[in-house]
């Protein structure tokens, strides 16, 4: 059983580095059913993920276990076809294996996206959100444990979590912006835990992202999250949440996502 550690991190960035030339600057992760995402990456290289050493797979729907690594407008970029959860009974080192890697290959920028359960009632399905901070309700933090100096300071600060300039960018495209409370699953919230979570001062409700957010700001990497709404939240609406629903919106919506983007990378180099 692996250890998710330093030594393990290095292995599998060696590996990966045999099949790419240049460092890259940019990581994007994309969520359920949003790995259409490819599309617009150019000069393709794609490695499976089971290839990797030490690489956790991923087990959940609508997550492919690829890397893909091109470029966007000129800029390196890396893609994650998938990430792995916590609920499929990895820890928090091991769902965060990939951001230690994608750093040590050198990454400045990590740009995740995932689909995610409406709490405000301004959203609406389809819509796309820059979200701003988060709420961590999933009981743990991927930093517990025996701390690696190598990798980051043992109380990094999270004032600014999410990049200020990436998020003034994303906000210049019309996006809403929102906060994401983070919760294990992989049963779908109740009621009254989406009632609470709106009260704590949240807008959106996933599985996922946060112990990566945490992780990547621990690492220094400026770090954005899109979140795509794929359906509202339990109570906000009365319709059965099913995984089929959001694999379906998120189909919908990856076009629309791919799009804005492409956008940031052309703003990220200065175009």
């Amino acid at each position: 059983m692996s250890f998710y550690n330093y030594d393990e991190a290095k292995e599998a960035a060696d590996f990966i580095r045999k099949f790419i030339a240049d460092k890259p600057s940019t990581a994007v992760v994309s969520g359920s059913g949003l790995g259409g995402i490819a599309d617009i990456i150019n000069k393709k290289i794609i490695i499976d993920t089971a290839e990797i050493p030490n690489w956790p797979r991923s087990t959940a729907p609508g997550h492919a276990g690829k890397i893909i690594f091109g470029k966007i407008h000129n800029r390196n970029i890396i893609l994650l076809q998938g990430r792995v959860h916590y609920y499929e009974g990895y820890s928090m080192q091991a769902v965060t294996f990939p951001v230690r890697v994608l750093k040590m290959l050198g990454v400045e920028e990590y740009i995740a996206t995932n689909a995610s359960g409406a709490i405000n009632k301004n959203f609406r399905i389809g819509d796309i959100i820059a979200v701003k901070d988060h709420i961590n309700l999933m009981g743990m933090n991927p930093l517990i444990g025996v701390n690696e100096p190598r990798w980051n300071v043992r109380f990094p600060d999270m004032t600014h979590a999410y990049d200020e300039k990436i998020l003034e960018i994303l906000k210049s495209f019309g996006l809403k912006e929102g906060v994401y409370a983070a919760f294990t699953g992989p049963s779908y919230e109740t009621p009254a835990e989406i009632k609470m979570a709106g009260i704590l001062g949240a807008d959106l409700a996933g599985m996922s992202t946060v112990p990566e957010v945490i992780t990547a700001n621990a690492m220094e990497m400026k770090t954005a999250v899109l979140s795509c709404v794929a359906n509202m939240a339990a109570g906000i609406s009365e319709s059965k949440l099913t995984e089929e629903e959001v694999l379906d919106n998120m189909k919908k919506i990856s076009g629309k996502l791919s799009d804005i983007i492409v956008k940031l990378i052309e703003k990220l180099n200065g175009e």
